[in-house]
C-alpha cells in the first residue's frame, strides 16, 4: 500500500511537470492568426539564420574559451593556477543580458572607453578609433563570455580524471604535446566537451535579454513578439516547436556522429593519477596571461562598469528600493527551492521504491524542461491554464482561474519548478546512486516503514546532495529574467527585470544598480557551489 502511495505521488509530480512540455508540441497543430502568413512570407529566414549563426558563433567561441582555459589549469600549474581555477566560473555571475549593457556602454560613443582615454591622453576624437560592439557581434561576444564556464567546468573535470596512462601512451608513440591534445587529450574528453556544449546551446538559443537589447531577430524574439504584439499564442507555440527543432536535430546529429565510440581506458594499470607540469619563465607568462584576461573580459570588465556608473549616478541608487528587489528575489528563491526539492525527493524516491519503467520513462520526459527556453514555458503555461480554464473549469461551472496561475507568484514558482527541476531531480539522483539499495532492506529489517526510512535515513544521508540543488537553483532563479518577466504579479520586480526595464527604456546607468546587486549575490552562491564543481580525484 505504502509503495503505491509513492509512486502515484511520482507519478503525478512528473505529469505536472510534463503538461507544458506536452502543450508546446501539441500547440503546433492549432490555427494561427494571419501574423503567422505575414512572417513567414517576410521575416521568418532572417529569425533562422540568425539564430543559427549566433548558435554556431557562440558554440565555436565557448569551445575555444572553455577548453583552452580548461587545459591550461589542469595539466599545468603556474602563478595563479590555484586562483584561476575557480575565479573563472564567476563569468556564471553576469547574464548575458548584464553583460551585453556593459559591453555596449563601455564602447559606445563618448562611452566609458572614450572617457578614459581622454583622462590619460587629453581632448581628443577618439569616438572614430574605439570598435563599435552591437548588434550580432555583440551578441555573441556578451553570450560567450558569460557561458563559456559551462564548456570549462566540464572539459577541466574530463581532463582531470584522464589517466597518466593515457599522457604517457602519447609521449611513447613520439606524439608532440600539440597532437597530444588534438589526437589524445581531447577525443577522450568528447562526451563531457559535447555536454558543456548542448547547455551553451540550449542557452543561447533561450536568450532573451541581450537578444533584445542588441535588437537581433531571432526565434527567440519572434515568440515573444508573437505573445505580445499578436497576442497570438499558438505561433508563439509553433515557433517554439522549430527552436525545440533546432536543439534535437543538433544533437541528435552529434550522437549519431559517435555512434559506438568509447571513451573509457581499459587497462590493468587501472587510474594513474596525473601529474602537472610546472611552467617556468615565457611559458608561465602565457599561461597566466590568457587566464587573466579571460578572467577580467568575462567578469572584472562587466563588474566594473556597473560599480563605476553606480558610483558616478549615486541618484540611481537613492532612487531604487534595493530592500524590497533583495526580498522579492529571496522570495522567489525561497519558495522555489523549497518546492523543487520536495517534488525531486518524492520523485526520486517513488521511483526507487517502486522500480516501475513508466515512472522512468516520465522522469525522463520531465527532466527535458531544462532545454525548452524560459520564454517557451512561460507562453506554454499561459496556453494551458487558458484552455483548462475555458474547457474545463467555466464548463462545470466554477469561477476562473487565470488570475490565480498567470500574473501571480503562484504560476510564476510552478514553471520555475517545470524549468529547473531537471537540476533538482539528477542533483539528488546522484545523491542516491551513491546509496546502496541494501541499506533499505536493513532498514526494512529493522522494522522501519518506507516512510521513516525516507525520512530517518535517506534524508539525513542525501543532506550535501539538497544543499547544493538548492545553491544551484538559487543561482539559476536569482538570473532568470524572461519567465520573471512574463509571469510576475503586478509591481512585482525582482534585480533582474529592474535592469532589463531600465536599459529597455535607454536608461543603462539606471540599470547599473540592480545588475550590480545581481552580480554580488549570483557571486555568493557561486562561491558556495565551488567546492562542489571544482572537486579533484584525490585517490
Amino acid at each position: 500500500m505504502r509503495t503505491n502511495v509513492w509512486f502515484i505521488s511520482s507519478f503525478l509530480i512528473s505529469i505536472i511537470v510534463i503538461i507544458p512540455i506536452i502543450t508546446i508540441f501539441s500547440s503546433f497543430f492549432q490555427d494561427t492568426s494571419n501574423y503567422y502568413e505575414i512572417l513567414k512570407e517576410t521575416f521568418f529566414l532572417e529569425y533562422v539564420f540568425n539564430s543559427l549563426f549566433l548558435l554556431f558563433g557562440v558554440l565555436f567561441l565557448t569551445f575555444f574559451l572553455g577548453v583552452g582555459s580548461a587545459y591550461i589549469v589542469s595539466f599545468y600549474e603556474f602563478p595563479g593556477s590555484n586562483f584561476f581555477k575557480w575565479a573563472l566560473i564567476l563569468s556564471f555571475a553576469v547574464p548575458p543580458y548584464i553583460y551585453a549593457y556593459s559591453l555596449f556602454a563601455f564602447f559606445e560613443n563618448y562611452g566609458t572607453a572614450f572617457t578614459i582615454l581622454k583622462f590619460l591622453f587629453g581632448d581628443g576624437n577618439y569616438n572614430q578609433h574605439i570598435p563599435k560592439f552591437s548588434g550580432m557581434l555583440g551578441l555573441i561576444l556578451s553570450i560567450s563570455f558569460s557561458l563559456f564556464a559551462y564548456v570549462y567546468i566540464l572539459a577541466r573535470s574530463s581532463f582531470l580524471y584522464q589517466s597518466q596512462n593515457l599522457i604517457e601512451l602519447g609521449k611513447n608513440l613520439g606524439f608532440s604535446k600539440l597532437k597530444c591534445f588534438y589526437s589524445i587529450i581531447l577525443p577522450a574528453a568528447r562526451p563531457a566537451i559535447v555536454a558543456g556544449l548542448s547547455l551553451v546551446a540550449m542557452e543561447t538559443l533561450a536568450e532573451f535579454g541581450a537578444v533584445d537589447f542588441f535588437s537581433v531577430n531571432t526565434l527567440t524574439t519572434g515568440i515573444y513578439n508573437a505573445w505580445i504584439a499578436f497576442d497570438d499564442l499558438a505561433f508563439a507555440n509553433r515557433i517554439s516547436f522549430f527552436l525545440l527543432l533546432f536543439i534535437f536535430i543538433l544533437f541528435l546529429t552529434e550522437n549519431l556522429s559517435r555512434r559506438k565510440a568509447r571513451y573509457h581506458l581499459e587497462a590493468k594499470g587501472g587510474f594513474k593519477k596525473k601529474q602537472k607540469t610546472k611552467l617556468y619563465g615565457y611559458k608561465a607568462y602565457y599561461a597566466f596571461s590568457f587566464c587573466f584576461i579571460l578572467f577580467f573580459i568575462s567578469f572584472l570588465f562587466p563588474l566594473s562598469q556597473m560599480l563605476y556608473w553606480t558610483i558616478k549616478f549615486p541618484e540611481n541608487l537613492y532612487d531604487l528600493n534595493i530592500i524590497n528587489l533583495l526580498l522579492n528575489t529571496l522570495y522567489l528563491v525561497f519558495l522555489s527551492s523549497l518546492v523543487l526539492i520536495f517534488f525531486a525527493l518524492i520523485s526520486n524516491y517513488g521511483n526507487r521504491v517502486s522500480n516501475k519503467k513508466i515512472l522512468n520513462v516520465l522522469s525522463t520526459l520531465s527532466i527535458s524542461g531544462y532545454a525548452i527556453p524560459g520564454v517557451i514555458l512561460a507562453i506554454a503555461f499561459i496556453t494551458f491554464v487558458a484552455w483548462f480554464d475555458e474547457n474545463i473549469i467555466k464548463t462545470l461551472g466554477f469561477l476562473s482561474i487565470k488570475k490565480i496561475f498567470i500574473g501571480s507568484v503562484l504560476g510564476l514558482v510552478i514553471v520555475y519548478c517545470i524549468r529547473f527541476y531537471s537540476l533538482a531531480f539528477n542533483g539528488i539522483k546522484s545523491g542516491y546512486e551513491k546509496m546502496n539499495i541494501s541499506v533499505d532492506e536493513s532498514a526494512y529489517l529493522l522494522g522501519y516503514s518506507k516512510t521513516k526510512t525516507f525520512l530517518n535515513i535517506h534524508i539525513p544521508y542525501l543532506r550535501n546532495s539538497l544543499l547544493f540543488v538548492i545553491i544551484l537553483v538559487s543561482l539559476e532563479i536569482v538570473r532568470e529574467l524572461p519567465i520573471t518577466l512574463i509571469l510576475r504579479p503586478f509591481n512585482f520586480e525582482t534585480f533582474a527585470t529592474t535592469a532589463y526595464i531600465s536599459a529597455s527604456e535607454d536608461l543603462l546607468e539606471a540599470a547599473a544598480v540592480p545588475s550590480l546587486c545581481l552580480i554580488i549575490i549570483a557571486s555568493f552562491f557561486i562561491l558556495l557551489t565551488s567546492k562542489y564543481i571544482l572537486r579533484e580525484r584525490s585517490e
